[in-house]
């Protein structure tokens, strides 16, 4: 046997053992076994030096069974090390670590996922009452708005939508129905918002800015009985209503580090002296803030005098205030990205409240940054998704259906390859989004708070968001360019940055938080590490790392085999013409081990100062993304029976997902400061080379041709989106002529054929009467080919105005020549 099969033996022998988990006496006792068998075949130099060596790895593991030997001569000094090199962790950044659970993302830093977890989930149906709610009021609600008039004419809702979203207790749907609120899902929460989004995004960040990180969920969580009791029935009826103030001009996205202060006192309110908090604050960015009748308030507590019985500096600390209470001034606007929705600044100087007004009470100074941490999930993995994959689903519906429409030269503009690549991009971000968006609220109705998950969903959702807009306006041209009521998408570009920017700007979202959170969260060794090196009790400390460090040993070899044998193998072979949800599975644990035994190498060689790391960081976040993205659209397709129509969907996302995958890999390795160990590792990560590349042009073409001609396929795709069939709505009017143009397709193709034949000029303004004539069509047909030309023309117009209409200086100006 030479030498290399020798080392494939060795290394699939070790790998199979640690991934098997078993006692460290039988795996090392096997080893040996192994070690004698393979000896007998064994010939050659080279050989013998590969066995060598695989008579030294047994060693290692003959003093790994002396726990004792082991921790004194091995563990301590590893241990030494890891302290040396791990950073200090901030107050802040504990509580960040410390929030919510760890889930799929936990499988993915594994390296061997266990699907089960996924196949687990409850099935995702909304309640009567739910779908009651969307079907009646949130269908309503959709009804009411016009964003081209609340944008350009009244700067905000009409007065009758914002008394309806109260009454009908939209701004209610996280708060229990004990407290009078509607007590939704997550699910539900998500599917109201994405519907009001679909139609305005005025109306959605309205409705969705209640219902997530603000007052109401921080007061479910930590206020007092006596809190509750106040503010929630008052929130669920609409009759108060809410924002929360974080961020500060001088600690935007750092919003920890805010300077607003609080100082402990005494001070007089309703006429009594009482121990209470006086308060300097400057917030901008506060959305709802100019219109907000209780206001939810972070800031940095201080008690100089001990008055708390604790320490000086006390800590974040959320507090509510009425914002009619002296001192509070609220009211003046920001106009973020030309959008209409209620945002602007508030501050307050020297401004008195009562202890009692903190979130949670006394209690609860000093926790306000946990408490936040621990709400995040929900405005990242509920609202922004939902938002974003509105805005995905009208790209698909319009892009598909105008490209329909839409003909150049003779042809339907889906029919170009160019515009065929752009529409494919957009059904793809638009499935796995939703795909992802989907999964995620499974989790949470779960009772899982996937804090990593969340934040990677943010971005995900948020950025092909981002790219499927500049994609549609392309697809548009001048269509989507010009203004006005009849422009679906011009709101939805220019909102772009806000989803970008809220809830974590992207650029920190991608580079600290998904993989730098992801990775101390979900390792499944490197968190109980970190605990036991900062065991103030040695002894303690060192048992604890030595059984976690002893696992991740056997991990990592697990996954160095793991890679090696998937990555030769590339995984299971697909069956039959079309990769079956199985052969997505299997690629997906392959990439996962490559992750995982990517993100140890950078752990060995960086230590702590792997968070510094940014572009590295940002890279294997961007793998985390695809593989979770990759998981959820091989979940929906199987939850939605497998239809036949979307496995081209699906294929796409997962081939380019797997390419962007290798792609980032290979960046990976590239970017290791050690050039040594970034060799040794692509010889495991890419054995034969990279062999992903994204979808071929023939199956981008497949899937841009079923959202251009499907309307079956377009309407399951774009799913929870509002559709009106009015052919004087501004999308409605779309689907209208794509109805009467199917509908007088035979006709249109019999005149076709007619000027080929040259018994028709093509082109004549009396065409279809000629056709009549000729008796190519009847009269029937030829009244369809009329209504079905109006239509077409009604929905590819663009608006135009009377300058005065726009601008209302140029009313009182002279015409240009006049004036000359």
């Amino acid at each position: 046997m030479n030498a290399v099969l020798v080392l494939i033996a060795l290394l699939a022998g070790g790998g199979w053992l640690a991934h098997r988990h078993l006692p460290l006496r039988v795996a090392t006792a096997a080893y040996g076994i192994g070690l004698l068998v393979l000896g007998r075949f064994a010939a050659g130099a080279l050989a013998d030096l590969v066995m060598l060596a695989g008579w030294a790895a047994f060693l290692v593991l003959v003093v790994f069974n002396f726990p004792d030997f082991r921790r004194r001569h091995v563990t301590a000094p590893v241990l030494a090390e890891f302290r040396n090199r791990l950073p200090p962790v901030s107050a802040t950044e504990q509580a960040a670590l410390d929030a919510g659970t760890v889930w799929w993302d936990a499988e993915l830093f594994s390296g061997n996922p266990d699907w089960s977890k996924l196949a687990g989930l409850p099935p995702q149906r909304s309640s009567a009452e739910e779908q009651a709610f969307l079907d009646g009021p949130v269908e309503t609600l959709c009804g009411m708005v016009d964003e081209w008039r609340i944008a350009r004419e009244l700067g905000d809702l009409p007065p009758d939508v914002w008394a309806f979203i109260r009454r009908e207790g939209f701004l209610g749907m996280i708060i229990p129905r004990e407290f009078g609120g509607l007590g939704f899902s997550a699910r539900a929460h998500s599917a109201v918002v994405q519907k009001i989004a679909s139609r305005s995004g005025t109306a959605a960040v309205s409705v969705m800015v209640p219902n997530s990180l603000g007052p109401a969920e921080l007061l479910l969580r930590y206020g007092t009985p006596e809190q509750q009791q106040q503010h929630l029935p008052r929130l669920a009826r609409g009759e108060a209503l809410p924002c929360f103030a974080l961020t500060n001009p001088l600690a935007g996205s750092d919003a920890a580090a805010i300077p607003d202060r609080g100082v402990v006192c005494r001070g007089t309110y309703a006429g009594e002296e009482v121990l209470g908090i006086r308060l300097d604050w400057e917030k901008r960015y506060i959305t709802l803030g100019p219109v907000a009748t209780l206001l939810g308030l972070a800031f940095q507590l201080q008690d100089p005098d001990g008055l708390l019985g604790g320490p000086r500096d006390v800590g974040i600390t959320l507090a509510l205030l009425p914002t009619d209470h002296p001192g509070v001034e609220i009211g003046r606007r920001h106009l973020p990205a030309g959008q209409a929705f209620q945002n602007g600044p508030t501050q307050g100087r020297g401004v008195f409240v009562p202890i009692d007004w903190v979130i949670g009470g006394r209690a609860r100074c000093g926790d306000g940054w946990r408490m936040l941490m621990n709400c995040l999930a929900a405005g990242r993995g509920i609202s922004l998704p939902a938002s974003s994959t509105a805005a995905l689903k009208v790209c698909a519906r319009t892009s598909g259906a105008y490209a329909r429409l839409r003909r150049q030269f003779g042809l339907s503009i889906g029919r170009f390859e160019g515009v065929q690549e752009a529409l494919a991009r957009i059904a793809r971000e638009t499935y796995a989004v939703d795909a992802a968006r989907e999964l995620t609220l499974a989790a949470l109705d779960s009772h899982e708070e996937p804090a990593v998950v969340s934040a990677l969903l943010k971005y995900q959702a948020t950025e092909r968001m981002r790219r499927a807009v500049d994609d549609a306006m392309d697809v548009h041209g001048g269509r989507g360019v010009c203004d006005g009521p009849s422009n679906y998408l011009l709101a939805a570009y220019t909102a772009v940055p806000v989803a970008i920017t809220v809830e974590g700007a992207n650029i920190l979202t991608r580079s600290l938080i998904v993989f730098g959170q992801g990775l101390v969260r979900c390792h499944p060794q490197l968190r109980a590490e970190i605990a036991a090196a900062a065991d103030p009790d040695h002894a303690r400390g060192l048992a604890a790392f030595d059984t976690a460090f002893t696992a991740h040993l056997a991990n990592l070899l697990a996954n160095l085999a793991r890679t090696a044998a998937r990555n030769l193998a590339l995984g299971r072979a697909p069956r039959g013409p079309r990769p079956d949800p199985a052969y997505w599975r299997a690629q997906t644990d392959r990439a996962s081990a490559t992750f995982a035994l990517l993100a140890d190498g950078a752990l060995f060689l960086l230590g702590g100062a792997l968070k510094r790391r940014e572009s590295l960081s940002g890279r294997f976040a961007d793998v985390l993304g695809e593989l979770y993205l990759i998981s959820a659209a091989v979940t929906r397709f199987e939850a939605d029976g497998r239809p036949a129509a979307d496995a081209p969907l699906l294929e796409l996302v997962c081939r380019d997902g797997l390419a962007e995958v290798e792609r980032r890999c290979d960046e990976i390795l590239a970017n290791l400061p050690s050039r040594a160990l970034g060799l040794v590792l692509r010889a495991f990560v890419f054995p034969l080379g990279r062999r992903w590349r994204p979808a071929s042009d023939a199956l981008r073409c497949e899937v841009a041709t079923a959202l251009v001609e499907s309307g079956e396929f377009r309407a399951r795709l774009c799913r929870g989106t509002y559709v009106s069939d009015d052919p004087g709505d501004v999308i409605g009017r779309l689907e209208h002529a794509v109805a009467l143009l199917a509908a007088s397709a035979p006709a249109e193709r019999k005149i076709a054929a007619a000027v080929r034949a040259g018994a028709l000029e093509a082109g004549s303004p009396e065409l279809y009467a000629a056709a009549r004539a000729a008796g190519i069509v009847d009269e029937a047909e030829e009244a369809a080919l009329v209504r079905s030309a109006a239509a077409v023309r009604r929905a590819i117009d663009v608006d135009d105005f009377e300058p005065g209409e726009l601008w209302p200086a140029l009313r009182r100006r002279p015409p240009v020549a006049d004036a000359a």
